[in-house]
């Protein structure tokens, strides 16, 4: 008795690529926001030095964990890869902004 499949292989490998594409994406693409954001926390919140870097350390772990399950939630691998590349991007351009005007570079 034949097993009727409704995916064809291909089908079935693009989706597998797409998956991993979305696992590179996550922990790639989520680590980069990660950092950034709490770099930027880090310069912005106003607390001590020490305080502002360990608030912003601990904030880092719920914003990549967000980073996850945005990749996965959202339908295109588009989407996915520019809801982090222009935050990301943004974030950068802030952070070396600052440190331009605080005499860092």
């Amino acid at each position: 008795m034949a097993i009727s499949l409704k995916s064809t292989d291909k089908e079935l490998a693009r989706y597998r690529i797409e998956v991993v594409l979305r696992v590179v994406f996550a922990v790639v693409g989520g680590y980069v926001f990660t950092t950034l954001s709490a770099i930027f926390l880090s310069y912005s919140l106003p607390l001590s030095k020490s305080d502002a870097v360990i608030t912003a350390s601990v904030l880092s772990f719920a914003l990549f964990t967000c980073a996850i399950i945005w990749v996965f939630a959202v339908k295109s691998l588009l989407r996915a890869w520019l809801g982090l590349v222009v935050p990301s991007l943004v974030l950068g351009v802030l952070i070396l902004t600052i440190q331009f005007v605080r005499g860092g570079l």
